[in-house]
């Protein structure tokens, strides 16, 4: 998307709304930095103020985040996932593992009855991700692909709702993850991707959230015996 110039009336509703759109669309990935103002009024054809009060609305709703002296950064997604973000940092990495398990075990059954063929290749490709992944040096690059995997079971059921909710707790759920790796050297000691990964596949959903289940409570395990 490309940065239009906004007819009158309700101009700073309409400019945040181009705003949102690039954000949600990944134009504008969470963490990265927004054009800087000067460079957001000649695109849009408005004011600085105008553009001011767009950017400071999005911040209050949690989307953007300032940076003194750097500039404005995105930070959520969507305002759901923005307030998931400020609830979830409240929260024990047990809380966040109990709520992934509640979610991802049925997600995994939904996703196994309604995955298209773009699913199964996608899957695929995120379990060859993060199986590459697994002797990585940094860490950061196996938690990345452990996620992507994870998010791409998510997608396949085609459940936007689910897929918006999974992906506002997407910090927390990356936050989970590297505490318990962090305290595990090895990172096979996270058992059931490949049989999760078989199973949407294949299309048996009782053997998805089987599967599912083992890949978060072995989390889990490590998460209560280190006192998380």
């Amino acid at each position: 998307m490309t940065l239009v110039q906004v007819r009158a009336g309700r101009v700073c509703d309409q400019v945040m709304a181009q705003m949102e759109v690039l954000i949600s669309s990944g134009e504008w990935p969470v963490g990265s930095k927004i054009p800087p103002e000067p460079e957001l009024v000649a695109a849009l054809g408005v004011g600085r103020n105008t553009v001011r009060e767009a950017v400071r609305a999005l911040e209050r709703a949690g989307l953007l985040e300032p940076r003194r002296g750097d500039g404005t950064y995105v930070r959520a997604e969507t305002d759901l996932g923005a307030a998931l973000r400020r609830r979830t940092g409240r929260s024990s990495v047990l809380d966040v593992l109990d709520v992934r398990a509640s979610l991802e075990r049925d997600a995994a059954a939904a996703a196994a009855h309604r995955r298209t063929e773009a699913d199964v290749r996608a899957i695929g490709a995120a379990l060859d991700a993060r199986r590459a992944a697994l002797g990585a040096q940094d860490r950061s690059v196996f938690v990345a692909a452990d996620l992507a995997f994870h998010r791409a079971v998510i997608a396949a059921t085609g459940n936007t709702v689910l897929i918006d909710l999974y992906n506002g707790l997407t910090e927390a759920v990356q936050h989970s993850v590297r505490e318990v790796d962090a305290v595990d050297d090895d990172p096979h000691g996270f058992p059931g991707h490949e049989e999760l990964a078989a199973a949407v596949i294949a299309g048996d959903a009782e053997a998805a959230r089987a599967a599912a289940s083992v890949c978060v409570d072995a989390a889990r395990a490590i998460a209560v015996r280190t006192g998380r």
